[in-house]
């Protein structure tokens, strides 16, 4: 299977179509060998919600942008180190992962910090000076840890002034005038020497080429209270060594510029070149460590593949949807605004629903459908043709709906009675929720238009409502900055639909779907199709006036 992701997306205000079609397209490419993700564009209505419920299927992920996140793109492998590690600790976990950087996490994997090999470098070819603070606050077991010694005689605390004095090779008589008080020794095999250093008041004797340590030394690190450690190195790598003992909390960069996994990999790339860094940890909405960042990955990082269902205009598709290598399309409605930089496998048939397209697909490539999926695809298809009602549906609409009812083993009349009565019910719904539910938006010789599509059991008591939903309509259009706003309550069982309008071209509307006499809002017999019916005649009319 391919690793780059490829998303199957509708449009926005997804409706069940929308849905289904994305959800059985994706599971058709990845039977193909695709890395297919099924997307919506925004919440799923009732009906869809429904028919997502009874089939067992998931609510498809919700795709914002069709530019690449952080989150999206392969980033470094993580690697940290706990803020109470060692800096040689620090320094083996970038060797065996082969990084030149390293984050510094607490326990709850949030950063606080990089440490880089620059940092250690500092360290190893700094001046000691420049170590001295630090190796006051080093820990006897860190210490030991580090220069893979043992602990042979333990203080509780040690008093370190952060100085390293190296007296393996001196004779007794100059190491007596040396001024050892608080500092860090490290002295060779011998007792007589050893003693005097502690005796001398060292905060800490580290013996080198030695195996034991005599008892006399011993007791005279007890009445010093000097621990002693004997190291598992050399004099020389012991005195390197020494330095790496400290803590990473003591050379960690505190002051990161770090980027959030939810940002735009094109808007990190240009805050990038404002840096000179050669590495940019990445971070969650937590500030938990995600990975890293170089750009090298903003460079190769490529904006999603998408493939459009049930729509094909821009308009109607994800932000920045110009900006994605868009691979198929697979819709039933006009073509208006498409164009791409590359061929794209373009298939747009006169039929009802998408959901019909789909399902004619598999059967194509006899890609078996599994049950519960042959039962989502049904659900589409009643939808969008209002159960056979509206004049898009075609007789290869209605053979697919019986052979996807046979695979699902559902009689059609009784499902579509289940279906129908959840996606009726407005209960508790407000009209501003019904106008966003399902909605379209067109702009027609420059009149931006919305066309909301409301499915009821009967327009007898839409109508008695209008002056609740007029208002509406009228804030819907200053919100969405609309020149014409179209909501069509429709009902099946009474086979037409009632339609208000608002806006500064509401006129135009009310010419495209005239009142009886004496009427407001009459009873549009046999209208039913925004595709067919309703976005023609409103066209017609800003056409004629445009």
């Amino acid at each position: 299977m391919n690793k780059e992701p490829v998303y199957v997306t509708g449009h926005q205000h997804p409706d069940t179509d929308s849905i289904a079609s994305a959800i059985a397209y994706a599971f058709f490419k990845r039977a193909m060998g695709v890395r297919a993700v099924p997307c919506r564009l925004g919440p799923v209505n009732a009906e869809s919600a429904y028919l997502l419920k009874r089939f067992g299927f998931d609510e498809p992920m919700l795709l914002t942008d069709a530019r690449v996140k952080l989150s999206e793109i392969t980033l470094d492998p993580l690697t940290y180190i706990n803020e109470d590690a060692t800096i040689f600790e620090c320094l083996h976990r970038m060797n065996d992962e082969k990084h030149t950087y390293c984050g510094v996490v607490d326990n709850d994997l949030h950063l606080v910090g990089l440490i880089t090999k620059s940092d250690i470098a500092a360290v190893g070819l700094g001046d000691t000076a420049y170590n001295i603070d630090m190796l006051k606050k080093i820990r006897l077991d860190d210490v030991a840890k580090t220069l893979d010694g043992t602990i042979v005689y333990r203080e509780e605390s040690m008093h370190l002034n952060g100085k390293v004095s190296m007296i393996a090779m001196a004779d007794r008589d100059r190491v007596s005038r040396y001024d050892l008080k608080d500092r860090i020794i490290i002295v060779g095999d011998d007792s007589e020497t050893q003693k005097t250093v502690i005796e001398k008041g060292a905060g800490l004797v580290i013996i080198v080429w030695a195996d034991s340590v005599s008892d006399e030394v011993i007791e005279t690190a007890k009445m010093n209270h000097c621990p002693i450690l004997i190291s598992g190195h050399g004099a020389m790598n012991t005195s390197r060594y020494i330095f790496f003992s400290t803590s990473v909390k003591e050379i960690m960069q505190n002051e990161v510029i770090t980027f959030n996994t939810n940002e735009l990999a094109e808007d990190v790339g240009a805050k990038m070149l404002r840096s000179r860094y050669h590495i940019y940890p990445i971070i969650d909405m937590d500030r938990k460590l995600h990975g890293y960042a170089a750009r090298y990955h903003i460079m190769t990082a490529k904006n999603k593949q998408i493939i459009m269902v049930d729509h094909n205009e821009f308009s109607q598709s994800v932000r920045a949807i110009e900006e994605a290598r868009i691979l198929e399309v697979i819709d039933h409605h006009r073509i208006n605004d498409f164009s791409s930089m590359q061929p794209v496998s373009f298939r747009n048939e006169i039929v009802g629903s998408t959901a019909t397209i789909v399902a004619t697909i598999f059967r194509e490539n006899q890609i078996p459908i599994p049950q519960n999926l042959a039962g989502l695809l049904l659900g589409a298809l009643l939808s969008d043709t209002m159960n056979f009602h509206s004049p898009t549906t075609t007789d290869k609409d209605r053979q697919t709906a019986n052979i996807l009812a046979a695979m699902a083993d559902l009689d059609i009349d009784d499902f579509a009675r289940d279906m129908f009565a959840v996606t009726a019910d407005t209960t508790g719904k407000s009209y501003a929720e019904m106008l966003n539910q399902d909605m379209k938006v067109y702009n027609i010789r420059e009149c931006n238009l919305s066309i909301s599509q409301v499915i009821v059991t009967s327009t007898e008591q839409v109508r008695k409502e209008s002056a609740q939903i007029q208002p509406a309509i009228e804030t819907f259009c200053r919100k969405k900055r609309l020149d014409l706003a179209v909501l069509v309550f429709s009902s099946i069982l009474d086979n037409g639909s009632v339609v208000f309008y608002g806006g500064n071209r509401s006129e135009w509307a009310r010419e495209a779907f005239p009142d009886r006499d004496g009427e407001e809002h009459s009873f549009q017999d046999g209208l039913l199709s925004r595709k067919q019916q309703i976005l023609p005649k409103i066209t017609n009319i800003i056409n004629m006036y445009s």
